[in-house]
């Protein structure tokens, strides 16, 4: 964004004045204006009506009585490019362009959305084909339907591709506060990072929403979201849709195993984004961030007035990696004194019926708990009564008002949250924001938000002490050939990578190549077609002399000839057999077509696909990233020393992945791959017993 455009889409944001050109679109963009609070001019634009919302029309974008610093634009594609030049022209700051017809409608589309952006010149322009702008705090709507939130001064900016997403958010019956909702639609100016880059720039901005289709250009959303760390301002991102991008490199294990889904994880873990899976859960989890402040740690104290609802907060609370720490013997003589008899000491704790809705009760309950056990958190259960239901409502205020005192003195981040959902009235979610309490609706949307709040908090930490260096773009390939295993393991040889010892050969010379290497060794058929040995039978291992290896060889052509005659090859590499290794992994480094480099590291061997043990990092990365990873693998317990076996040295296990990923990064070669599977792992020492390879073709 230059800083013209910077200019004018702060013009966009908080216009004196809004030209909406179009006719009934335009009218319903005037009304949701007006829904807003919106005070500046309203310029309607449209020559064949008298007025629109009861306001005289111009007749053309050239009677306006100045520049307009805001545009609703919704006029057929083509003339809506030329309306675009006109309002460059004559200095207009910005538009949001409802229009459809452009790259989303095929090749013409595309033509016009082209000529769109040489028309543009310098304005901020949010489309085409989006809804939308709404500006919550300055009560400004650049909008074409219905639309509902409110603003208590702070609240979440929602990003998305989807106009209708947008809009059934605002409507969302779970007070979640807004600063701003934006449609990005095709973002053919203005994107996604362009809108994070801005936004989180304003105090009022506790959180960003997204709502993730696609992303474009990955180097500069990464840019927007560390900007948005900085200004600690968390990021919640609901990715929708599947894509081939990153699969073209198919003929390895991580084809497959790195799709679009798995690197936008990566994508998110790097950044410290909070992923979720629904929209419920992206609102819920923005609530949480907007209303409290983020939890230090993932111990929490749960409280209820029912045993189910303890027994559910601590179920799925173990699930997911939250701690409910146990009262020690002097907390729970401190209790007893303040609980019915009927009570038993737990957390979460059950406070029971007799006290139920007494705050002179209820309050020393809450605080002693809270005060004699170490939790960053605390969550109380409350179902409110239904509307003609609630002679009881009263009680239930009540408690909460006692745990919000009790919390808010001890400076712990507090929740009260609804079994049900829609539990929970509107005015009584509203009376407990005011108090600093996050009205949460559902328990595991609940426990989901607070342990995504405490794991933003550690990784923000993460990211201060350990940064990265920026990822780059992705270059683009022509296409990409094909190494043998031999020009592979001499290629990660070179990068300082331990292989076994060992020569190519034709079938004459196997036994000089290993009479010079020495028995045991292992026989390898290499040719095109033979990436996956096991499966065509061109692999034995354990060869102790010279005639096992010569009725191997045999056998070996036998069994490739019926599994493709068209592999067959005159070509062999003979090796040593390797040590046993403590494990054996996989380790893959490619460049991916939109993420750029891409590490996977995972359980090799044959338990790749079988158990899908992977993990995947886009590169750059470190060290402490790399180590993280190998921890969090199911094969992390083997290398940690399973049941008294000698464990592999983390720090250098990672230091050597990481050189390798820098040297193939550096590398003059153009490699578009190399896959090490499997690695195997020693005490300090890796070796590359198999290696897959691909470089790009020479242009």
């Amino acid at each position: 964004m230059t800083p013209k455009q910077r200019q004018n889409f702060d013009r966009l944001l908080s216009p004196r004045h809004i030209a909406f050109i179009g006719g009934r679109d335009a009218l319903i963009a005037i009304g949701e204006a007006k829904r807003r609070g919106f005070k500046g001019e309203y310029w309607p634009v449209n020559p064949r009506r008298e007025k629109l919302g009861g306001i005289p029309c111009f007749t053309d974008i050239d009677a306006l009585p100045e520049a307009p610093d805001a545009v609703f634009l919704a006029i057929p594609a083509p003339a809506a490019v030329a309306a675009t030049r006109a309002l460059r022209d004559m200095g207009a700051g910005g538009i949001a362009c409802y229009t459809a017809g452009f790259k989303e409608a095929g090749p013409d589309g595309q033509k016009l959305e082209q000529d769109l952006l040489e028309a543009v010149g310098d304005m901020a322009l949010i489309g085409p084909n989006c809804y939308g702008i709404i500006n919550y705090l300055d009560d400004s709507a650049l909008w074409p339907f219905a639309h509902g939130g409110s603003c208590p001064g702070y609240g979440a900016v929602i990003i998305t591709q989807s106009g209708m997403l947008s809009s059934d958010i605002s409507m969302s019956q779970r007070s979640l506060p807004f600063t701003h909702m934006v449609s990005a639609g095709n973002q053919a100016v203005l994107g996604i990072a362009d809108f994070i880059d801005i936004l989180c720039e304003n105090p009022a901005t506790k959180a960003i929403g997204l709502h993730i289709e696609g992303l474009s250009d990955i180097p500069k959303f990464e840019k927007a979201a560390l900007k948005a760390l900085a200004h600690e301002t968390p990021i919640v991102a609901l990715k929708t849709g599947k894509s081939e991008i990153g699969s073209a490199l198919t003929y390895s294990h991580t084809g497959s195993l790195s799709g679009s889904k798995e690197l936008y994880k990566a994508l998110f873990e790097r950044l410290g984004i909070i992923s979720v899976t629904n929209p419920s859960q992206l609102i819920e989890t923005l609530k949480y961030l907007c209303v409290v402040d983020r939890p230090t740690g993932k111990k929490i104290a749960g409280f209820t007035c029912s045993g189910g609802g303890a027994t559910m907060l601590a179920d799925y609370g173990e699930e997911i990696g939250l701690e409910f720490p146990s009262f020690d013997s002097s907390a729970t003589k401190i209790l007893e004194q303040h609980l019915p008899s009927i009570a038993t000491v737990s957390n979460p704790l059950d406070y029971t019926t007799p006290i139920w809705g007494q705050p002179e009760f209820t309050e020393p309950v809450f605080r002693v708990a809270l005060e004699h056990n170490d939790v960053q958190a605390a969550v109380l259960v409350q179902d409110y009564p239904a509307e003609g239901l609630d002679e009881s409502k009263v009680f239930y205020q009540n408690d909460a008002l006692a745990f919000a005192t009790a919390a808010k003195s001890l400076g712990i981040p507090a929740a009260i949250c609804a079994t049900i959902p829609e539990n929970f009235d509107k005015a009584s979610r509203e009376f407990l924001i005011a108090q600093g309490v996050a009205p949460m609706q559902g328990i595991e949307e609940t426990l989901n938000a607070v342990s995504s709040a405490a794991w933003w908090r550690a990784r923000c930490d993460q990211l201060r002490n350990n940064p990265f260096e920026l990822m780059a773009s992705a270059m683009p390939m022509e296409g990409t050939t094909q190494m043998n295993e031999a020009e592979g393991k001499a290629l990660v040889q070179s990068f300082g990578v331990d292989i076994p010892k060992g020569a190519v050969t034709h079938i004459d010379g196997l036994t000089l190549v290993a009479e010079d290497i020495g028995y045991p060794v292992v026989l390898k058929m290499i040719g095109a077609g033979l990436e996956h040995k096991t499966e065509a039978g061109a692999v034995a291992v354990s060869l102790k002399s010279a005639a096992e290896l010569k009725d191997a060889a045999k056998m070996m052509i036998r069994s490739v000839q019926e599994f493709d005659l068209d592999c067959l090859s005159d070509q062999f590499l003979v090796e040593a057999m390797a040590d046993t290794p403590l494990a054996e992994l996989i380790v893959a480094i490619r460049q991916d077509q939109q993420f750029g480099w891409v590490l996977a590291i995972g359980s090799g061997g044959v338990f790749v696909e079988l158990i899908g043990d992977v993990k995947h990092l886009l590169l750059p990365t470190n060290a402490e990233s790399i180590e993280a990873a190998l921890h969090d693998l199911k094969i992390g317990k083997l290398l940690s020393g399973f049941r008294g076996a000698e464990p592999a040295n983390f720090r250098s296990l990672s230091n050597q992945i990481l050189t390798l990923c820098q040297k193939i990064q550096k590398s003059a070669l153009h490699i578009a791959e190399i896959e090490l599977n499997p690695l195997f792992v020693y005490r300090d020492s890796i070796m590359a017993v198999d290696v897959l390879g691909q470089k790009q073709k020479a242009s």
